[in-house]
């Protein structure tokens, strides 16, 4: 359910979830890290893919794979379901890499170019699971977070349920002066339903403002979803709009 007016709020309930970065692949595992953060590799080295034939696996970048690394646990057994695939700067290390050639006077590769623009994860995830339900991809520079879930829970007004995901890399250094970024490559996976899961409620806020970056957002989702808070806010001093996060 969606509500606007003055306050700006949306209902919603998470059957499942699930969040991928170098070394932290279950619930546990992420919980631990929460509760005693250490620093993580900053590149995500090999990625077992094992659900995508072998063939259409080459073309998952290390982006991709940390993202299909947080998805496909959660799609076991689920044959089609619509997706929301938000990254709040993209495949950049791929994209800087074909500006390159281009500068050096060097072809376009034509599968690079098609791996570099912001939909080819979620075409790769259909094609490998033979799922055509529609996608969305997102680019946010700000509340990245909230604009995937208000996408997906405005998608669940006609589907039973919705996948979300949310995924960034580090950026490289050619582009750090100029924008934050995560440190380590970082997915969250979640399914959005109509009926099943605990309820969640995402509401506009107008408390004081936070002045920590957007990049940070990763882990106060994931503080919230492992149970470590009891209400999360989305957004700094610099936002326009901020958004918090809350059990139902």
């Amino acid at each position: 359910m969606i509500v606007v007016g003055v306050e700006r709020l949306v209902r919603f309930k998470l059957q499942s979830w699930n969040a991928f970065a170098p070394g932290l692949e279950s619930h546990h595992a992420w919980r631990e890290w929460l509760l005693h953060p250490s620093d993580l590799s900053s590149e995500l080295g090999k990625t077992s893919l094992k659900q995508i034939p072998p063939m259409l696996r080459r073309r998952f970048t290390e982006l991709g794979r940390c993202a299909a690394g947080a998805a496909l646990p959660l799609l076991e057994g689920i044959d089609s379901i619509p997706g929301v695939f938000a990254s709040r700067h993209g495949d950049t290390p791929l994209t800087l890499s074909l500006l390159e050639g281009i500068a050096e006077g060097e072809p376009m590769s034509p599968t690079g170019f098609s791996l570099a623009v912001h939909n080819a994860l979620s075409g790769l995830l259909s094609i490998a699971r033979k799922d055509v339900s529609e996608v969305t991809a997102i680019a946010a520079t700000e509340n990245l977070i909230p604009s995937a879930l208000i996408e997906a829970v405005t998608q669940l007004q006609d589907q039973p349920r919705v996948l979300c995901v949310i995924y960034d890399l580090p950026l490289p250094e050619l582009y750090k002066p100029y924008s934050d970024s995560t440190p380590f490559p970082c997915a969250v996976a979640m399914i959005l339903s109509r009926e099943e899961g605990d309820g969640f409620i995402l509401q506009s806020d107008n408390g004081p403002s936070s002045d920590r970056d957007q990049s940070g957002d990763f882990m106060t989702l994931l503080r919230l979803l492992n149970g470590l808070e009891s209400s999360v806010v989305f957004g700094s001093s610099l936002t326009r709009s901020r958004w918090r996060m809350s059990p139902e």
